[in-house]
């Protein structure tokens, strides 16, 4: 229970810093404040929630693990549901304190992803696509070559943060950046019918996205027995080679 839960506070928090910092503060922060928020609160969720629930915090992120058989499919059902509640109520919060502001209006876009009129740049449908596949792929790449075993250890969480900031400034005028359907289904709910009318983009995107890069990974790195086993296989191996290392080194099991 408690990965799924992590995975619910680490990706409300994401959605209400991030977005916040664009419905709250857009307008002192702009763009590249927007960007930082994002890359900055990702980072400290790593830190803070990895080594709990590994700080997925995206659907597509947990896909893309699972497809590189480096998270149990069995749990993904969980983890997204966790992610995608979080981003839901982090936006209901959010739009409680953003109705604090009397100049406050949703229909102006509640941080919601968009394309044609709803893009801030008013890109095509087709732009937008292509922007979410490819940014989405580098971030899911950039977390399987990060987290690997043979990476710097300690690390992670800055080069997910760092790539994530890029990320936004590349997108937020295409799409205002989704690159997560949680993160984008939480703000379109609030955002209006135009909002979730277009959701169907952010969350197949993205999940294609994190797929494409899941096969990328693996083509590109060398397969090694023992980082290609599957969660369940690997658990159930432990036993067995603990006794066949006690028993190298002439302890009996019972022994040790």
């Amino acid at each position: 229970m408690r990965p799924y839960v992590a995975e619910f506070v680490g990706t409300f928090v994401l959605v209400f810093c991030g977005c916040g910092s664009a419905v709250l503060a857009a307008d002192h922060i702009g763009y590249a404040g927007v960007a930082l928020s994002f890359g900055f609160v990702l980072m400290a969720m790593v830190y803070a929630l990895g080594p709990i629930s590994g700080c997925h915090l995206n659907p597509a992120v947990t896909l893309g693990l699972t497809l590189s058989r480096k998270f149990d499919a069995a749990r993904l059902p969980g983890y997204v549901a966790a992610q995608v509640l979080g981003g839901i109520v982090a936006a209901y919060v959010l739009y409680v304190v953003a109705q604090g502001h009397p100049g406050f209006d949703v229909s102006s876009g509640f941080a919601s992803n968009g394309y044609d009129v709803r893009s801030p740049g008013h890109y095509k449908a087709s732009a937008a696509f292509i922007v979410e596949f490819v940014m989405t792929a580098l971030l899911v790449l950039t977390i399987l070559g990060a987290t690997d075993l043979k990476a710097p250890v300690g690390f992670a969480g800055l080069a997910i943060g760092v790539v994530l900031v890029v990320i936004h400034l590349v997108s937020i005028p295409v799409t205002n950046t989704s690159v997560n359907p949680a993160r984008s289904i939480g703000p379109a709910l609030f955002a209006g019918w135009d909002a979730v009318g277009q959701l169907w983009l952010f969350v197949l995107a993205p999940l294609l996205g994190g797929a494409a890069a899941a096969g990328l990974y693996s083509t590109m790195r060398a397969l090694d027995p023992v980082l290609q086993m599957p969660v369940r296989q690997a658990v159930q191996a432990l036993p067995a080679e603990l006794e066949q290392r006690l028993e190298k080194a002439g302890i009996k099991p019972t022994e040790f």
